[in-house]
């Protein structure tokens, strides 16, 4: 059985306009996979294909095959809301449910899976909130609400409620884009950590980034998926000229 995950032949669009084409791509387990490339270029609707997320926007179709450990993501009869829990989100900006307190925006996914154990809750909370490297410093305000929190504890509360549902995937679009430069040395801290795990799929403008968390990165132009390496060959030795071009700075 295929390990990790495997994109084959992927497309997508957004009405008549084709956004991805023919993506091949094989995301190794428990390493960080890093997306480069310019805005617009077909990253984030790569990312929202994988949990089956572009499919929400009205208009919005794929094809291809996406298979996570073997599964196929898009077969016949697969649920997508079971897909999403497999494959956890975190988004560019923090977005806490604003109206939950911290625990309540980290059981929230444990609860629409129908678990109601109060204590099995707690503990489950408590250990995302450890593993997104926040206990410390809200295990005293569990029932503040989350949007009390500064930016960087926000996107590690949204961290936390993605692991808290234990994914097999975590995929990260523009994760540090909206945090400063402290808050940002945490995240790429945790994901570090986490990619004991977990397989990462991380979004980033952000070269130095890809460069710092990544084992793999792939390179998307203008909808393809020009390169994919070890992240160190990449970005000293680009098969490609359209990627060196990239990294270099001539355009993009």
């Amino acid at each position: 059985m295929a390990d990790g995950l495997q994109v084959t032949e992927l497309n997508a669009w957004f009405g008549t306009r084709q956004v991805l084409m023919n993506v091949n791509l094989r995301v190794p387990s428990n390493a960080v996979t890093a997306l480069i490339g310019p805005s617009g270029c077909g990253k984030s609707t790569f990312v929202r294909c994988i949990n089956r997320m572009h499919e929400v926007v009205p208009g919005a179709r794929s094809s291809g095959q996406v298979l996570l450990n073997g599964d196929d993501l898009y077969g016949p009869g697969v649920d997508p809301v079971m897909v999403r829990r497999r494959i956890g989100m975190v988004f560019q900006k923090p977005n806490p449910f604003p109206t939950m307190s911290v625990f309540d925006n980290v059981a929230a996914g444990l609860r629409l899976a129908g678990v109601r154990d109060k204590n099995l809750l707690h503990d489950v909370v408590e250990r995302a909130l450890r593993q997104a490297a926040l206990w410390d410093e809200v295990k005293d305000e569990l029932y503040k609400p989350g949007s009390s929190l500064s930016g960087g504890q926000q996107q590690r509360l949204c961290i936390a409620r993605a692991v808290a549902v234990q994914p097999e995937v975590l995929l990260m679009d523009e994760p540090c884009s909206a945090l400063d430069p402290i808050a940002t040395a945490r995240i790429e801290e945790l994901i570090l950590d986490l990619k004991k795990d977990l397989t990462i799929v991380i979004v980033t403008h952000n070269m130095q980034q890809a460069a710092r968390v990544s084992e793999w990165t792939g390179f998307f132009l203008m909808g393809e998926l020009i390169e994919i390496g070890v992240t160190r060959d990449l970005f000293t030795h680009p098969r490609e000229k359209k990627t060196e071009d990239y990294i270099t700075g001539r355009f993009g």
